[in-house]
């Protein structure tokens, strides 16, 4: 019986490096520099072997490549939000580019359980990722985790207390500045703010933004700024304690999204029109509310997507080698709507 054509064997049993290289005509040493993209490998040779590689269909053996490199091509992620509001722009900005370096993603979900997320990191490390990704809810500043030397760890939205950690976040402070200086650039002058809870970081760091802005252009907020909680009842609450106090104001910024709404719904009871006689600026670009308002809203993103690339990128710096330290502080963006008056 005549031998079988490696075609025919492709049938019967999985292809291996050794008949791609049977097939070429060349060594295995070489096969595997040239399906790698490793030096001294003529460019004639490499696409030789790529070509039967797929011919042939090909695939490698990941186990004898973590073998020989010492990488698994494997990146641990653990979020800790239960909604998703926040995690799934970050985990898929992180995907996008993890997946553009051929790294399969292990995706665990804490559900902010303290016990629950130190599992999940003693699985991921057993399993030998070659590094960790953590997608926080909030952006307050959280515990640091240990994990062993050798496995990279990079904190996206919620950063680390640690400052030789590496945390990417946005840049609240310089959210609250943008919301004001849209506001100025609508023509707008009497600007009232409304926060949200001041337990929380971003509204300090928000209103520290904001007050920057208003003394850049030499004035004061229009009553006093008050803080509550991130909800549309506190948003009507507090836009009708200006009106109540006859506070003058022709535009308010809103710390988040569900404070817009409830503000605008008071506006608009009050006859009040949007923006002309009052703009409004809410935060966080949650489509759900900013397009579902009338008018729609405008509002500030968090570009929480583009936090993910940041993160995921540190990451694979870090499994080569080259690890960066401190926060990362991500620009914001105005998102604009109908809410206000267009930019001069």
């Amino acid at each position: 019986m005549k031998d079988e054509t490696l075609e025919e064997a492709r049938i019967h049993r999985k292809i291996t490096l050794a008949d791609v290289a049977a097939e070429a005509g060349v060594s295995l040493a070489t096969a595997s520099k040239a399906l790698n993209n490793q030096p001294r490998v003529s460019d004639a040779t490499r696409a030789k072997v790529i070509e039967i590689a797929k011919r042939l269909d090909y695939a490698p053996n990941t186990f004898a490549q973590s073998l020989a490199t010492g990488k698994t091509n494997s990146i641990g992620v653990i979020t800790s939000d239960l909604v998703g509001r926040w995690s799934i722009p970050v985990l898929i900005g992180a995907e996008d580019e993890l997946g553009n370096s051929s790294n399969t993603v292990l995706l665990s979900n804490a559900r902010g359980d303290t016990l629950l997320e130190r599992n999940s990191l003693d699985f991921l490390i057993s399993r030998n990722v070659d590094g960790i990704l953590i997608a926080g809810q909030e952006t307050n500043p959280r515990p640091p985790l240990r994990v062993p030397a050798n496995v990279p760890l990079v904190y996206a939205y919620a950063p680390s207390e640690d400052p030789q950690d590496c945390s990417v976040t946005c840049d609240n402070v310089q959210a609250g500045r943008l919301a004001v200086e849209h506001l100025l650039s609508c023509g707008k002058r009497k600007i009232a703010i409304i926060g949200g809870s001041e337990t929380f970081n971003a509204a300090v760091d928000r209103l520290h933004g904001a007050l920057d802005a208003l003394h850049s252009a030499n004035l004061e907020p229009a009553g006093p700024v008050r803080f509550n909680e991130w909800s549309e009842a506190w948003g009507r609450a507090a836009t009708r304690l200006l009106l109540d106090q006859h506070v003058d104001f022709d535009g308010v910024v809103c710390q988040n999204d569900q404070i817009a709404r409830g503000c605008l719904t008071v506006l608009q009871q009050e006859g009040l029109s949007v923006p002309q006689d009052v703009a409004v600026i809410g935060h966080d670009d949650w489509q759900v509310l900013t397009l579902g308002s009338m008018p729609t809203l405008t509002s500030i993103a968090n570009q929480t997507e583009e936090i993910g690339h940041i993160a995921a990128r540190n990451l694979l710096d870090a499994i080569q080698g080259r690890p960066h330290h401190g926060i990362e502080y991500v620009p914001c963006r105005v998102v604009q709507r109908a809410s206000t008056l267009p930019l001069r």
